[in-house]
């Protein structure tokens, strides 16, 4: 409360991108048709009858593991609360993804701060997800994209927290944190890894005063670091372990994370064209037909087959904009909606290479989410929507960059006025010898 009072106008402009983003997630829900899809059909069928039934499989009739039980559960939990109020359970879980979504923006917020510690990046960030439509829009689709972007807000938050304490409280918190993440979305599971690694690198480098030097060293920090990230896995592993068990002991096999392999196998259709017969299936099994195809594709097709698994995947995943599940009519809350997903997009470019220089700067892991998340894209058939979880550390680090130089162009606008009325002109003097005539 002596924060908010001190910071009145701070405070208040806060409340303010709030109520705009209420508003706007509201109008939209309220406003609008909402399409399903397929996925979303299948959660539906699964979610009954896992209720119904106690059988968890994804479309089938028998047990299977083809998807993390994260999202599958938090639908069952709403589905009764909607029997018990006698409501329909879509609308509710859209109307709970509309608040889950505000407390994204004040994780956002939170990361925003702790990266780059500057309020005027975060109010710029803050700001930026209240009016960026795919935050709005995915409000409507009962997928996983809404409680994901919110739990990997709550991680990164909680880890760049670990890494500042160097706590083993706050380390375990994180890995609670990305064992909720990874339960709705798997893909996340080694991001520890490497932000552990950075992080390392960090200390390991870092500059310490004499004092520091006296009392510590290389191997003392090396150990502290690796119990931290022990700590982190362990806990992770911890909230895994329902699912391993249920699998081991349901399926009679050790399933990771989720057994469904077709994202992997249809990531190996150059352009998506799935027409593409560079192998024949030959009573293989989808995933053996997967790596057939890579293997087939990079030896007799090299030039095309490299080119989407970089810079063409990359360009299908991030240039538009994720649309939830479709909506009619489309609902924009103001007009060329597209020109801020790619101002957002490709001023990060700048950033990114800035932090290779900088990296030792906080800000670094967000490039290293980002950098690891899209090697990760390239292994998988890419999809709009799987660029919407990264997009807000794409928000933070632009608006990094626009702060930049605001700042460094209201200081170039003040020195020239500063100058401008330090110059003072010489009078002429009158010619002597005209005077004389």
């Amino acid at each position: 409360m002596q924060w908010v009072k001190q910071n009145k106008a701070w405070s208040l402009a806060i409340v303010l991108i709030f109520t705009l983003a209420f508003w706007l997630r509201a109008d939209f829900l309220t406003s609008v048709t909402h399409s399903i899809s397929h996925d979303t059909k299948y959660y539906n069928e699964m979610v009954h009858r896992l209720l119904d039934q106690g059988i968890y499989s994804y479309k089938e009739e028998v047990p299977n593991a083809r998807v993390t039980p994260g999202y599958p559960l938090f639908m069952a939990g709403l589905y009764v609360v909607a029997d018990q109020l006698s409501v329909e359970p879509f609308p509710l879980i859209r109307w709970v993804q509309l608040l889950i979504s505000l407390g994204a923006m004040l994780l956002i917020y939170t990361l925003a701060m702790q990266a780059a510690r500057n309020k005027w990046v975060a109010i710029l960030s803050l700001l930026i997800s209240a009016i960026y439509h795919p935050f709005i829009w995915t409000n409507g689709a009962v997928l996983t994209e809404s409680l994901a972007l919110f739990l990997l807000m709550s991680y990164l938050s909680m880890q760049l927290h670990a890494f500042r304490t160097q706590r083993k409280r706050d380390a375990a918190f994180a890995g609670v944190l990305l064992g909720l993440t990874v339960l709705v979305r798997a893909e996340f599971l080694p991001l520890f890894v490497p932000l552990y690694g950075v992080f390392l690198l960090q200390q390991w480098f870092r500059a310490k005063s004499p004092q520091e030097e006296a009392h510590s060293s290389k191997l003392a920090m090396f150990k502290k670091v690796a119990l931290l990230g022990v700590i982190t896995g362990l806990c992770l592993s911890a909230m895994m372990l329902p699912w391993w068990i249920r699998n081991l002991v349901t399926l009679n096999e050790f399933v990771l994370t989720a057994s469904q392999s077709n994202p992997f196998s249809a990531g190996t259709y150059p352009d998506k064209d799935y027409t593409d017969k560079i192998v024949e299936r030959n009573g293989m099994s989808q995933n053996e037909y997967a790596w057939a195809r890579i293997k087939a594709g990079f030896t007799q097709q090299t030039w095309k087959y490299v080119k989407w698994y970089t810079v063409g995947k990359l360009k299908y995943t991030y240039t538009h904009m994720f649309f939830g599940s479709g909506h009619s009519p489309v609902y924009y809350a103001y007009p060329h909606v597209a020109y801020l997903h790619l101002l957002i997009l490709y001023s990060t470019i700048i950033p990114l290479l800035a932090l290779i220089r900088k990296w030792r700067h906080p800000a670094v892991m967000l490039a290293v989410v980002i950098i690891v998340m899209s090697l990760i894209r390239l292994l998988f058939v890419p999809e709009y929507r799987y660029n919407f979880t990264v997009m807000p550390l794409f928000i933070i680090l632009s608006s990094w960059l626009g702060v930049y130089l605001l700042k460094h162009i209201g200081a170039y606008l003040t020195f020239r006025k500063a100058a401008t009325k330090s110059y003072t002109p010489i009078p002429l003097q009158e010619d002597a010898s005209l005077s004389k005539k």
